[in-house]
């Protein structure tokens, strides 16, 4: 991610040197939209050039090329974009040496100026860019991705299967379900007398109800049969 956006800023500041550099002095003071395209292949004149159809045009092709690899991420585009320039910039030299005898550099306004060396510092730095991107990655590497991620055991359970866990549905417990309530177990109510293990252990509370151990449900003793009068003696 950092890679992507180190190289999109860096793409992006050669893309607007590129397109600068046409509007600046390119060689004896001539700025550089005044050369056509068609120069470029036929030869350099003198003939003055309107803004779309110099060499503008292919710069402002990169730019574009550069804000699209930027979008989609793709390391390709934006190499491409600086090949464009460089290629027009060094193309339009050759031809500019074949016009001129030769290619000076000089700080009086008669040989090669500033907007050649913005051009082809725009071209450099979409290089760069490219190179500094990481790009998108591919299918197979987002497979491999996925692959390395951990994957949760078991999925959680629907809300209408919330006795069904885990989910090999296996018998169990957690698989048995009843319509009733299910019973109490009886409270603790001491060591057994009978077992000599224990015989020895504290006894229970002489009367269940005054048992503090469980307050809330104190055992109790069944209630005692109803008592049924006799029947009468039939006679």
């Amino acid at each position: 991610m950092i890679r992507n956006v180190l190289g999109s800023v860096v793409a992006l500041a050669g893309a607007a040197s590129a397109v600068l550099s046409p509007f600046r002095d390119w060689y004896g003071g001539r700025v550089g939209h005044d050369y056509r395209v068609r120069d470029l292949f036929e030869g350099i004149t003198p003939v003055e050039s309107g803004v779309l159809v110099s060499i503008l045009l292919p710069f402002l092709a990169a730019a574009l090329l550069v804000v699209l690899g930027v979008v989609l991420r793709s390391r390709l585009v934006v190499a491409l974009a600086g090949l464009v320039v460089l290629g027009f910039t060094i193309l339009w030299m050759v031809r500019q040496g074949q016009a001129a005898g030769s290619l000076v550099v000089g700080g009086d306004g008669a040989g090669l100026q500033v907007g050649v060396a913005n051009a082809l510092a725009g071209g450099v730095l979409m290089l760069i860019g490219a190179l500094l991107m990481s790009g998108r990655r591919s299918r197979r590497e987002r497979r491999a991705v996925r692959e390395r991620e951990p994957v949760e055991p078991f999925a959680v359970p629907t809300a209408d299967q919330v006795d069904t866990w885990p989910p090999t549905q296996e018998p169990g417990m957690s698989v048995q379900t009843s319509p009733w309530p299910e019973p109490e177990v009886d409270p603790y109510t001491g060591p057994d007398p009978r077992d000599p293990r224990t015989r020895s252990y504290p006894q229970a509370a002489p009367h269940p109800e005054d048992d503090p151990r469980d307050p809330v449900h104190p055992p109790h003793r069944p209630p005692p049969p109803p008592h049924r009068p006799p029947p009468p003696p039939q006679g």
